[in-house]
């Protein structure tokens, strides 16, 4: 019988007289998964810091192994046995593989002189644990994501290792990584290992949690094994609301063509590209890494544009070789990674909003007008409900639901036709979800061409009349959403013919 590693009682914390947690209960047992999950804003992240020992709970007890503790601390925690991966890994991009697996061990040692020998071997042996095979002397840089998070797992078995929290670790990869990262978890597993897992992907968390923890307003509501859960009833834990999983419905069939695409092309990205956007329509392309999709977006909206083909822009070939082409052609662009290319992260709310239509804000001496531009900040705050206090606050304070409502808004203040979505709900939790769903049909309502670039099979059958299965960069298959079953859609993308 599996005996209790972590055990935290009635742990509170207060920040400036909020509380971020109110008296949560929680353990986790040697060798168990458990899967940590709530809105954002539930306590989650605070929960975590508690346990890893960067921050310290104003009351309650921890207990490690059956010992308690005073609080954990940063070496403390280490010392436990207890390691955290965030969403950003840190990891040292320049150096390499072996360098940021033996990092830590070689730190602890304290030899004043490097062993490159000792490096390799405290490298392999890590990789050995969990059956990776990672190429040594690469920077970690030049790795994709998926790898990457192998590298921060494998360092943190070069320590006696206990617990390992894994904080949303599956937000940015594609499929195959994350059943490769699943398969790990288990192998950690079986090696006596507990892991902590943290996602918003309810899928993930049922297909490898024994038992799940509900945070809600900084509260503990349930822990229960997932055979006594389901989606729904998950999701009303998590947010006390049911939430609507209606099929999206296209009936106007004759609406007009708003977008054309014929024959674009572009070497080593994608070949011979043609499809229609009607009026109205939310059109899902989905495809597995390397498939081409990104790289499609990108030519359309002119960031790198295609070396021959014709886009037809409400029966017009337009010319989309630069982004202000795109966006005068009525073009808009919500990109994967909005903290890089959707986002100015150190600058207000209103700034990232108002940004794309600057020059319709101009008073009669040619420069921008205040009153204007702060008028059109706050219209899409309440057009889009992003919850912020002050438009003039930094956009990086903002949840990830609600700085995805940002670039949403900054590109629907310009009006576009055409509104091209890539994974536009990536790391946002269950509600956000459904609030960005809602609102992507209401703009179809309205009608607005949607094409909606998902990792997520089940986003894109739910929430599109028409699939486009992109593979090696060509559109392999093109089918209807009306009964359509995600297994069938899972075999298409996976088909190699």
């Amino acid at each position: 019988m599996a005996h209790e590693f972590l055990r935290l009682e009635k742990i509170h914390k207060s920040f400036a007289g909020v509380h971020a947690l109110r008296g949560v209960d929680f353990s986790i047992q040697q060798g168990e998964i458990h899967c940590l999950v709530g809105e954002n804003g539930s306590g989650k992240s605070t929960l975590i810091k508690i346990i890893s020992g960067v921050l310290h709970p104003d009351s309650g007890r921890i207990l490690v192994e059956g010992r308690a503790v005073a609080s954990l601390g940063s070496a403390a925690t280490m010392a436990s046995g207890i390691q955290v991966i965030y969403q950003d890994l840190s990891l040292f991009p320049n150096l390499t593989v072996a360098e940021n697996i033996a990092i830590a061990e070689v730190k602890e040692r304290g030899r004043a002189l490097v062993n490159w020998k000792e490096i390799r071997d405290i490298a392999r042996a890590a990789m050995a644990r969990i059956q990776v095979d990672l190429d040594l002397e690469v920077e970690v840089g030049e790795l994709p994501i998926g790898k990457q998070q192998l590298v921060a797992i494998c360092r943190a078995l070069t320590s006696e290792l206990k617990l390992l929290i894994l904080d949303e670790p599956t937000s940015s990869l594609p499929k195959p990584d994350i059943d490769h990262l699943l398969a790990v978890v288990r192998d950690l597993q079986a090696h006596g290992i507990a892991v902590l897992f943290v996602s918003h992907k309810l899928n993930e968390v049922f297909e490898v949690a024994e038992r799940i923890t509900v945070l809600r307003d900084g509260e503990r509501v349930a822990t229960l094994p997932p055979g006594e859960l389901d989606d729904d009833r998950l999701v009303g834990l998590m947010t006390g609301r049911t939430l609507s999983r209606t099929p999206f419905a296209f009936r106007d069939t004759a609406a007009p063509i708003v977008l054309e695409v014929r024959g674009l092309s572009k070497p080593n990205n994608f070949e011979d590209i043609s499809f229609q956007l009607r009026a109205g329509e939310i059109v899902a392309l989905i495809g597995l890494i390397g498939s081409g999709r990104t790289e499609l977006a990108l030519a359309l909206f002119g960031i790198s544009p295609a070396a021959r083909g014709e886009i037809r822009v409400e029966g017009n070939p337009v010319p989309v070789r630069s982004v202000q082409e795109a966006v005068a052609a009525g073009i808009a662009y919500v990109p994967e990674n909005r903290l890089v290319q959707g986002l100015v992260m150190k600058h207000s709310v209103e700034e990232n909003l108002t940004a794309p239509v600057l020059d319709k804000l101009l008073g009669r001496l040619g420069l921008v007008d205040p009153v204007r531009k702060a008028a059109l900040a706050r219209e899409w705050i309440q057009t889009l409900g992003i919850k912020v206090a002050d438009p003039a606050v930094p956009v990086q304070t903002l949840s990830g639901g609600n700085q995805q409502r940002v670039v949403i808004a900054k590109w629907l203040a310009a009006d576009p036709r055409i509104l091209i979505l890539d994974g536009p709900t990536v790391g946002v939790d269950v509600m956000a979800k459904g609030a960005i769903h809602q609102y992507v049909r209401d703009l179809a309502a309205r009608g607005m061409a949607v094409l909606l670039i998902t990792d997520e099979i089940p986003e894109a059958v739910v929430n599109a009349n028409r699939i486009l299965i992109m593979r090696a960069g060509r559109i392999r298959r093109e089918i209807d959403t009306v009964g359509l079953q995600v297994e069938e859609v899972q075999q298409l993308v996976e088909a190699r013919t």
